[in-house]
């Protein structure tokens, strides 16, 4: 049986998309490609593929080892212009660790993208674009999916919200990129909605933006409540308190949130930016400035035909990204790389055999 050691550290920060994605990616191959791939978690130990989540400088370091067994495997969660916006680093230290990132990306034989739209920017770095697959991320229904009208009350009750009033929901760090001061300015625009933000500062006062983001957390319009980092295991039930989810992010590569969402039946409304096209196609309600977005979610509360219709919407988008299909892919993409392996075992042995 074929051996896959995956390695991260994505779940040491919590609050962050990366390791939900760790987390759904590990147990989908685990649990459904397990009559042929034996899967390990951070085990620094030969394997036929060591599949990489996270770019720390000990996964780095046992590259060469790793590469001595059997093939390596990179997970694309981030690339520089994504980081520029999240956090604020000396300026030395963040070159070098974009050259870092780069450079780890390019020690890989395979790299994993979730978002078509980065195989071109990886280009840009320098590398192989025939190295680099597209599979997209996924979230499993057993752990986010629609709860009924009576169980939404009680979660509303919990966190202290009117159980009659219309919920925006956004989530994801506390972060300038997210796009969270628009939020808040369109939420003083709509005092009549409630704003709800779950997510806070897990890379702290490097955050960029974190002095104005976090005088705003601390101190936020009446009709915005900021809850903070949520357990995982907490976050279904985040998502169906709420009316609408909405991300004015202003870059990403594909948030896990929006499928976490999608599969709770929420109507989505997003930035209009290139990233979403080839991977949300319509599934979505979009808008580029904050009078646009206003414009959507008074339409979602008042229009309720408008609402029903972008719901529609969101459901089409979780059975989209079904787990049959997703589970698909990776199967296709880790057959095609052990084929790859034997071969290039075959032909060592071969040559070994030659030479003597």
């Amino acid at each position: 049986m074929t051996t896959i050691n995956m390695l991260s550290s994505a779940e040491k920060v919590k609050g962050q998309g990366v390791a939900s994605a760790y987390i759904e990616q590990v147990n989908l191959v685990k649990n459904g490609l397990s009559d042929k791939y034996k899967v390990e978690i951070n085990k620094f130990k030969f394997s036929d593929i060591t599949h990489y989540h996270t770019v720390d400088l000990k996964h780095f370091l046992s590259l060469p080892f790793t590469k001595v067994s059997g093939t390596t495997v990179g997970y694309v969660h981030f690339l520089p212009e994504t980081v520029e916006e999240s956090l604020d680093m000396p300026v030395l230290f963040k070159k070098a660790f974009y050259k870092y990132m780069i450079a780890f990306y390019n020690q890989m034989d395979y790299l994993v993208t979730v978002n078509p739209y980065f195989i071109d920017k990886l280009c840009e770095y320098g590398i192989d674009r025939d190295k680099v697959t597209y599979i997209p991320n996924f979230v499993s229904s057993k752990d986010f999916y629609p709860y009924d009208a009576n169980k939404k009350k009680e979660v509303r009750k919990k966190y202290g919200i009117d159980p009659e009033a219309f919920v925006v929901l956004g989530v994801g760090q506390v972060q300038t990129r997210k796009g969270v001061l628009d939020f808040v300015k369109i939420a003083k625009n709509m005092p009549d909605v409630q704003f709800i933000w779950a997510g806070g500062f897990s890379f702290g006062k490097i955050t960029s933006g974190y002095k104005e983001l976090k005088d705003i957390v601390d101190s936020p319009p009446e009709n915005v409540k900021f809850i903070g980092i949520v357990e995982r295991d907490d976050m279904n039930s985040v998502y169906n308190m709420s009316d609408v989810f909405f991300l004015p992010s202003y870059n990403e590569l594909f948030p896990m949130s929006i499928l976490e969402a999608m599969n709770c039946h929420v109507p989505i409304v997003l930035r209009d930016i290139d990233i979403y096209k080839n991977i949300l196609f319509g599934y979505y309600l979009k808008a580029k400035d904050n009078k646009g977005f206003e414009e959507i979610l008074y339409n979602l509360k008042n229009d309720e035909n408008f609402y029903k219709t972008a719901r529609k919407k969101s459901i089409g988008g979780s059975s989209y990204y079904s787990k049959e299909h997703v589970l698909y892919l990776w199967r296709e993409f880790y057959d095609s790389i052990s084929k790859d392996l034997k071969t290039k075992r075959f032909w060592g042995r071969k040559y070994e055999k030659e030479s003597n």
